[in-house]
């Protein structure tokens, strides 16, 4: 990767920063317009959160919604994905006995959020397991379809899964899901930018996503999207400024003159919408710069390196290339004290990676942005070699 993309980044130098896919990362420039955006809301704050709030963030939704195939009626600007996901669980209508269908590659705070629900409801989650390696659509496709029920209200998915970085070909499942009445609530905290998306397309019936991972906007954009024929079942987590008693009632307008799905989520009390107003400049940037070009060359890279450790460990991967997340690769290591490993690859090679134990796999995740290098991959190769005792004849032909 050009050394001239690593210096448009923050990262710092003394860290090979390999971990993209937990918070992100934000170019100089698109950091540079959100601090802009700081600075002229702390220079008239009645103005900025009064008079202007509304219509400036409408800019964001045209611009987002345009690079994500639907409508901007159908978008609301949230500060992370969790918090979308949440509104969604919480609106539901669900009752003892309902379930919840979902796989065991889920991310945490949402099994969490869903066991929430489920106290509260009396509804409870029904997990299957994907096989793995994940090779074919069918096989996932098939799986939850045979965990469907009568009673199954809800279809839970990641889009791209967090832990083992898979991409989930989510679009046969929902339709079958419609077709059955389930409503479709999709996790997409990893996947704009990552991949091209097409909302109306997918044809989920919720879907939320983060802006601040692979699009690169700054930490606390994301959005949620829901079906126009379905907005009127969410509620706002919190009751503010954008909520009318009338809310409910066909043909509502909000308060701010948007759908009800609009201010009542976005306009909720006083805080700083600098991130979410800063995403028009992320996509920008990734316009200016040809991201989806960099976004190939980061995947090559990435596939490479988890080829190359493969081919030392012996292992094998958790799925063919075409359903493993783009630009980040959960790759399979040898049993081994994972915590001692993260610190040390940290401490002593100064990289920073997620290692862990995911059910009975070691897993280190590799993320590639266009800031990282071969020669970043390199190191991590030595390193784990290194660390974990493999064979370095091994290493050095992979």
């Amino acid at each position: 990767m050009s050394e001239n993309l690593a210096r448009q980044f923050l990262i710092r130098e003394d860290v090979v920063f390999l971990n993209h896919g937990s918070f992100g990362a934000c170019p100089r420039p698109v950091f540079q317009a959100y601090q802009n955006w700081q600075l002229e809301l702390e220079s008239q704050p009645v103005e900025f959160l009064g008079r202007k709030l509304t219509e400036n963030m409408r800019g964001p939704r045209v611009a987002l919604a345009a690079e994500l195939g639907t409508s901007s009626d159908n978008i609301v600007g949230l500060t992370n994905a969790t918090l979308g996901l949440n509104i969604v669980a919480q609106s539901l209508d669900l009752k003892p006995g309902d379930q919840i269908l979902t796989t065991d590659h889920e991310y945490s705070a949402l099994e969490k959020t869903w066991a929430y629900v489920c106290r509260k409801t009396g509804a409870e989650v029904v997990t299957v397991s994907i096989p793995l390696p994940l090779t074919t659509a069918e096989q996932f496709t098939d799986t939850l379809i045979a965990g469907m029920t009568e009673r199954t209200k809800v279809l839970f998915l990641s889009h791209i899964t967090s832990p083992t970085a898979l991409l989930f070909p989510i679009e046969a499942a929902i339709v079958e899901a419609r077709k059955r009445g389930i409503w479709s609530v999709i996790d997409g905290a990893h996947t704009p930018g990552h991949i091209k998306l097409d909302l109306d397309s997918i044809g989920a019936d919720f879907y939320a996503g983060n802006c601040h991972k692979w699009m690169m906007a700054p930490k606390g954009s994301a959005f949620l999207y829901a079906r126009p024929e379905l907005q009127g079942l969410l509620n706002p987590l919190v009751i503010s400024h954008g909520w009318t008693a009338e809310s409910k009632e066909a043909g509502a307008k909000g308060a701010f003159g948007n759908s009800p799905f609009i201010d009542e989520i976005e306009m909720q009390g006083t805080r700083d919408p600098a991130a979410w107003l800063a995403v028009s400049a992320a996509l920008d940037y990734r316009r200016d710069n040809d991201w989806w070009d960099v976004s190939a060359h980061c995947q090559a890279l990435a596939q490479d390196t988890a080829r190359r450790l493969a081919a030392i460990t012996g292992l094998p991967a958790l799925s063919s290339p075409e359903f493993s997340a783009p630009q980040m690769v959960a790759m399979p290591i040898p049993d081994c004290d994972t915590d001692w490993l993260k610190i040390a690859l940290l401490e002593q090679y100064s990289i920073e990676i997620p290692v862990f134990k995911w059910q009975d796999h070691h897993i280190a995740r590799v993320s590639v942005q266009g800031y990282n290098s071969k020669p970043q991959m390199d190191l991590l190769i030595e390193a784990l070699t290194t660390l974990l005792g493999l064979n370095k004849s091994a290493a050095r032909s992979a």
